[in-house]
């Protein structure tokens, strides 16, 4: 990540160190917070979002997005829009963007945007060819809640 830096004790002043390659893997900790970077994630390819549905857990399934005026949404077909509709955490869903995870994003609707969202659909994703003729009723603007997205790494 760009700006950050990891934190190790080497063993300095000890009369031993071990390789740094281990060090890290040891003792390395994050010395700066995940940040949700809009222009950054409109290099991914996907972003995956995490439902909890009743009776069946947790469950994770990527989708393309877009990032328009610094803001990112993601168009869902049936089978996902279904996903996000018994989702027992709605509004919030947890997302995994550009190696970086976020628990607490808030899933806006954004009806408004569906026209919008397919066209940046279609210039960023060839294959958008043939997907937009495939039903999508959910348009979404993903959104994080300040102070309550705290940074995990995906597992």
């Amino acid at each position: 990540m760009r700006g950050c830096r990891l934190g190790f004790e080497t063993g300095r002043g000890t009369g031993r160190s071990l390789p740094l390659g281990l060090a890290v893997l040891l003792t390395a900790s994050p010395l700066c917070a995940v940040q949700w970077n809009p222009p950054a994630f409109a290099k991914a390819d996907t972003v995956s979002l995490r439902t909890i549905c009743a009776g069946e857990g947790e469950y994770w399934f990527p989708v393309w997005l877009v990032v328009i005026e610094d803001q990112v949404y993601v168009r869902l077909g049936s089978r996902a829009a279904q996903r996000v509709g018994c989702n027992q955490t709605a509004p919030h869903l947890a997302v995994e963007i550009a190696g970086q995870r976020f628990d607490r994003v808030r899933a806006e609707p954004a009806p408004d945007e569906a026209e919008r969202v397919a066209e940046a659909m279609a210039d960023k994703y060839p294959s958008d060819l043939f997907i937009r003729w495939l039903p999508h009723p959910l348009t979404l603007r993903l959104v994080p809640e300040q102070g309550a997205t705290p940074p995990n790494t995906p597992q």
